[in-house]
């Protein structure tokens, strides 16, 4: 796995690219110079850990023929100050997901995704509590 990434203007603004020209930009915030003309690295981080588990709750519940028609994902982060470094104490995930599916089935995916088979997951601090909750057709 690799992705390149490239300063597009005089301050923080980068582009990031794979190897299949999919792309993204990374901003800073403005104390460094950013524009808001990307995401946060720390926010791309939120994203990753999210959507790594996500994959695995589709891969999952597509094996049970469970039937999603919506899913959506709300993630937020808590960061402590540690030495010179704000790093992320604690991730809350809300998996909100609509179909034809069965609570417990998608809790148990959702489960076993986060705490199992997300490689995200696997690469950071294992201090940092990563909570997660389920809404089923709400």
């Amino acid at each position: 796995m690799k992705v390149n990434i490239t300063r597009t203007n005089q301050n923080v603004l980068f582009k990031i690219e794979n190897l299949t020209c999919e792309s993204a930009f990374i901003d800073g915030s403005e104390e460094f110079g950013g524009v808001n003309g990307g995401m946060r690295p720390m926010e791309m981080l939120l994203g990753a850990v999210a959507t790594c588990s996500a994959f695995e709750v589709v891969r999952i519940l597509k094996k049970q023929k469970q039937t999603i028609t919506d899913f959506k994902i709300e993630v937020s982060g808590v960061r402590t100050k540690k030495g010179t470094s704000n790093p992320f104490s604690s991730i809350d995930i809300t998996f909100l997901i609509r179909g034809q599916v069965e609570l417990n089935k998608v809790e148990r995916a959702v489960k076993i995704s986060t705490e199992k088979y997300c490689s995200v997951r696997a690469s950071l601090d294992p201090k940092i509590e990563i909570s997660h909750r389920v809404k089923v057709n709400e």
